[in-house]
């Protein structure tokens, strides 16, 4: 841990893991101190930014209520990664790279607003509505289109490998549309509810939830079917990912296969209470449980043993985390640099910026590995929460 602080007028000290937190995090680590339905304290992980409402790389504990906005809007967003047994080597030619990441490209659907033509068969969609009935528009044609696709921004496909010779297969991504429409239902739900019982909050956007109450017990519920999906959805692009490696290496072994998620909310003992733990870009880091820090694209990414520090609540990072926003990134990185940030490593070349903003004419060099913290000081940063047990670098990568 890098620092504590307790201000007169918080209700909960703010424990820290990032020594240099920016001003806007730290402005909403502030408003998170003062909230009524916190216990205990709020933790920051070395990966900290600004984020809506509370920030990215942040664990906070909730006493009988949920906050939406410390979920985020892709419920369920997460790692997914397969180790196999092929040496890197069979790799080496980055032409061999390039048509294996072709054949994905065919094979999965990547981009913010791409989606299979026709919608996809899960029993997940049937489960879901036949124990609820057509409540809500969950379940959608749109996701039922959008399960077994990427996305954008940082979500990628990486083929990467460890540091004893052997290939990886990496993927982050979560729920799609459906986690960012479950968010913005039940915040506008939280708002108006708090306003009605005229609830102070030091940020609007922090607007909770109680679990008892039918709102807090409906966004547990659909919370739940939206990581659900995001696993399903993992599930799907990286049984792609084997088929399609297998097809360029027929003896192809898998030996074992990790899946997590680093935004979502769930129900555990600490400290003697049964409190609602939120990970908003965080990851479980129990004693001894396996999960994955990915690294900014071009950077290493680890695989991790937790150490369940109480102090973190049994959290850790959940990557790298942003350095400069990504219209900052555009503005101030040039593309000769990003390109040799890439060295040696199969992508795609950088696209125009799509969104609007100062950047709009220029090169979107937003996910640029420049544009995140350094992997290795974030993971030097958090020893106290995690064992790294394996070290792995890009070869090809694929991304929205």
């Amino acid at each position: 841990m890098k620092w504590i602080k307790q201000e007169e007028n918080w209700r909960i000290p703010v424990k820290s893991w990032c020594a240099d937190v920016e001003e806007g995090a730290l402005r909403q680590a502030a408003n998170l101190a003062e909230h009524p339905a916190l216990a205990h304290h709020a933790a920051l992980m070395p990966d900290c930014h600004q984020g809506y409402g509370m920030p990215i790389g942040g664990v906070i504990a909730v006493r009988d209520a949920v906050i939406p906005s410390a979920v985020g809007v892709d419920i369920g967003c997460g790692m997914i990664a397969v180790e196999t047994d092929v040496p890197a080597e069979r790799l080496a030619e980055m032409s061999f790279r390039r048509a294996i990441q072709e054949k994905l490209k065919c094979r999965i659907p990547v981009g913010e607003a791409v989606s299979h033509p026709v919608a996809q068969e899960w029993d997940g969609f049937e489960a879901y509505l036949d124990n609820n009935g057509h409540i809500s528009n969950f379940a959608n044609a749109l996701d039922r289109r959008n399960l077994g696709t990427l996305g954008g921004g940082n979500h990628f496909i990486e083929i990467q490998k460890s540091d004893t010779g052997f290939l990886w297969l990496m993927i982050h991504s979560g729920s799609r549309n459906l986690g960012k429409r479950v968010e913005e239902l039940y915040h506008r739900k939280a708002r108006r509810l708090n306003e009605m019982y005229h609830v102070k909050l030091a940020d609007p956007d922090l607007a909770f939830l109680p679990i008892r109450e039918q709102e807090g017990h409906d966004y547990f519920r659909d919370m739940l079917f939206a990581l659900r999906y995001a696993r399903e959805n993992r599930r799907r692009m990286m049984a792609v990912m084997k088929e399609t490696l297998t097809d360029f290496i027929p003896e192809t072994g898998f030996l074992r296969e990790i899946d997590i998620h680093h935004n979502y909310a769930a129900f555990e003992e600490h400290f003697g209470e049964n409190l609602c733990i939120h990970r908003k870009g965080a990851t479980s880091a129990k004693a001894g449980e396996i999960g994955i820090i990915p690294g900014s694209m071009g950077s290493a990414s680890y695989i991790v043993r937790g150490l369940g520090n109480p102090e973190s609540f049994m959290s850790c990072s959940h990557g790298a985390g942003r350095r400069m926003s990504r219209i900052a990134a555009c503005t101030t990185l040039t593309r000769e640099a990003c390109d040799a940030a890439m060295e040696g490593i199969v992508c795609e070349r950088w696209k125009p910026y799509r969104r609007y903003g100062k950047a709009k004419h220029l090169l979107d060099l937003s996910e640029a590995p420049q544009a995140y913290k350094p992997i290795d000081e974030v993971m030097e940063a958090e020893r106290d929460l995690i064992e790294p047990l394996v070290r792995l670098t890009p070869l090809a990568v694929l991304k929205g």
